[in-house]
């Protein structure tokens, strides 16, 4: 009866087992692999400027951190408070004095990437002011639907794409943001996905995309906040990343009065609501677009709101889910142990590698609260990652079997050697599987090496 059982399991596995959008759908050379760096919006929030963001460039220089791989410095909301004479987004100039292609030229020149925020549809500012078009004799009005929310955020007009003028004006700010030299765009509240109230940006998004792409410029396009699963494929064809879920920050501890909670940059709940999320969203990442956790909160130790083991949990879910890595601490306060913990290569590797880890639930021998995913890659080997989301230590265990029934592979008949990613001790392989241990909000990664010859 238990043969019959494996097998079944493994005939359903075989049946059932999505197959990944991200493997033959056509690949952006952009995006070929998840970015990394830095943001500022979980620590400076409404309040960056230039000195501020030069200076978490000389933390993250020093650091060594762009050799890593962490190379994109992206600046989130409030780099511009006005508009030129054609609706165009202008720098503030009183936090960023060398204005957008001064700080462009700035961030080049030490080797990293420059990125910025945008907002779909037409802001009431814009709107009242009804500026002429570049390049035509249209205005802002021309092209505004006030009667439509234009994001899901409060305050925007939507664009009537219609309006052969709309074109015109989304292609005017791509090429000022070309001119700037900006590599990255992050376009918030996007819809259809969360946020204040109901929004459709696709057809304008189109806009975007088309528009990035006629300017000569390479521009990393990511969308944010909270997409549609509905719409993966259409987001997949038209950007280079998406939020899959809130924002990831703890904005109820800025109003403690907890001295050990206010100021924290996140909570371990905003970081579990990721492995649920992941789990729909994981086969629409591969080159050319990633799934978006949102910022990694690591970096200021203790005020990171976790914990060393949730710490260590976060790093490994972004990176075997190949999402971006950027993150969201105050650099100038960086912590030894989460320095050492971000700096992993070996896991670093894993996210850059870009094939994104499997959940593994066949045989029914972990709950949601114990969880092992594992990233399958050509020629046999693989990593495998184990959590305990649980609020109590908790036994894991994990069947050989379970690797051979998504894939064609023979563990259960030639246990891997298993190389802990965190410690770098090497495991003898055992016939079995894994039986262990972990922690509350614990984790552990291996990374699987067959050792089965290849002519047998």
């Amino acid at each position: 009866m238990r043969k019959l059982i494996l097998l079944l399991l493994l005939g359903a596995a075989a049946v059932t087992r999505p197959q990944s959008p991200a493997r033959v759908s056509g690949a952006s050379a952009l995006a070929q692999r998840p970015y990394m760096g830095w943001s500022s919006w979980s620590f400076f929030r409404v309040d960056p400027t230039e000195a501020k963001v030069k200076a978490q460039v000389d933390v993250l220089i020093a650091a060594h951190l762009p050799e890593l791989g962490y190379r994109s410095i992206n600046i989130d909301a409030r780099w511009t408070n006005d508009y030129d004479e054609h609706g165009i987004p202008k720098p503030n100039l009183a936090r960023f004095p060398s204005g957008m292609a001064g700080m462009a030229e700035y961030m080049h020149g030490r080797g990293l990437r420059f990125g910025l925020y945008m907002v779909p549809g037409i802001s009431k500012e814009l709107y009242a002011a009804n500026p002429v078009i570049e390049g035509t004799t249209s205005r802002i009005h021309d092209i505004a639907n006030p009667g439509l929310a234009g994001a899901t955020l409060n305050d925007m007009y939507k664009i009537d794409v219609s309006k052969p003028a709309a074109r015109a004006y989304i292609d005017s700010v791509i090429r000022q943001f070309a001119r700037w030299k900006v590599d990255f765009i992050k376009l918030d509240f996007v819809g259809p996905g969360g946020g204040n109230r109901p929004a459709d940006n696709r057809e304008e998004l189109r806009l975007w995309h088309e528009a990035i792409l006629h300017s000569g410029y390479p521009i990393w396009l990511e969308l944010s906040n909270w997409l549609s699963i509905d719409q993966a494929h259409f987001w997949r064809s038209n950007a280079n990343g998406w939020r899959i879920e809130d924002d990831i920050e703890c904005y109820d501890c800025d109003e403690s009065s907890d001295p050990a909670v206010k100021g924290n940059l996140t909570e371990w709940s905003h970081v579990a609501l990721r492995f649920a999320d992941v789990r729909e969203w994981f086969p629409y990442a591969g080159p050319g677009g990633w799934n978006d956790l949102d910022s990694l909160e690591l970096g200021n130790g203790a005020k990171d709101g976790l914990t060393p083991d949730e710490r260590q949990t976060m790093f490994i879910l972004w990176a075997i889910s190949c999402a971006p890595l950027y993150l969201g601490a105050d650099l100038t306060r960086l912590d030894p142990d989460d320095l050492k913990l971000i700096s992993n290569r070996d896991i670093i590797a894993v996210d850059q590698r870009g094939i994104a880890a499997t959940p593994l639930d066949i045989f029914s021998l972990r709950s949601r609260v114990r969880q092992a995913w594992i990233n399958l890659y050509p020629g046999g080997n693989a990593v495998l990652s184990l959590f305990n989301l649980g609020p109590d230590p908790a036994a894991m265990k994990f069947d050989w079997r379970e690797v051979d029934a998504l894939r064609n592979t023979d563990f259960a008949g030639h246990p891997p050697m298993l190389t802990d990613l965190i410690t770098g001790e090497k495991i003898a392989p055992t016939p079995d599987g894994i039986n262990l241990t972990l922690a509350s909000h614990a984790s552990r990664i291996f990374r699987l090496t067959t050792t089965k010859s290849p002519h047998e």
